[in-house]
């Protein structure tokens, strides 16, 4: 059975981006615009792994893997993948509960591994 990855991103071109990456691989990709959608979507639906960006409205990277934590008790890996590149920036997103952190835009092979190993 195919792995499942939500990607978790404002940006419809960003979400494409990633899409077009892990479908090479077999990987079952689902979407949402911001952290609400994706905790609606995580009520329905099991993930293996979530791609996520920090920056996003109604509900922030950040706050969405912090609360997946808390609510769901999930352990699925968590990529987080964002222009914020200052190492603060990585220690929240660690802090929040993230896997890994990517900066955008993330390399195909570098986003294809990573997604290999944390759903492994």
């Amino acid at each position: 059975m195919p792995k499942q990855i939500l990607i978790v991103d404002d940006s419809l071109t960003v979400r494409m981006y990633h899409r077009q990456i892990l479908e090479k691989d077999a990987f079952e990709i689902d979407e949402a615009e911001n952290g609400m959608e994706a905790l609606e979507k995580i009520s329905f639906k099991n993930y293996d792994l979530f791609i996520v960006d920090i920056n996003m409205p109604v509900l922030d990277g950040y706050s969405f893997v912090k609360r997946l934590r808390e609510e769901k008790d999930d352990e699925a890996g968590v990529i987080m993948i964002s222009t914020e590149a200052e190492l603060k920036d990585k220690n929240l997103a660690y802090e929040s509960g993230a896997t890994m952190y990517l900066v955008k835009p993330a390399k195909p092979d570098t986003l294809l591994l990573t997604a290999k190993i944390l759903t492994y």
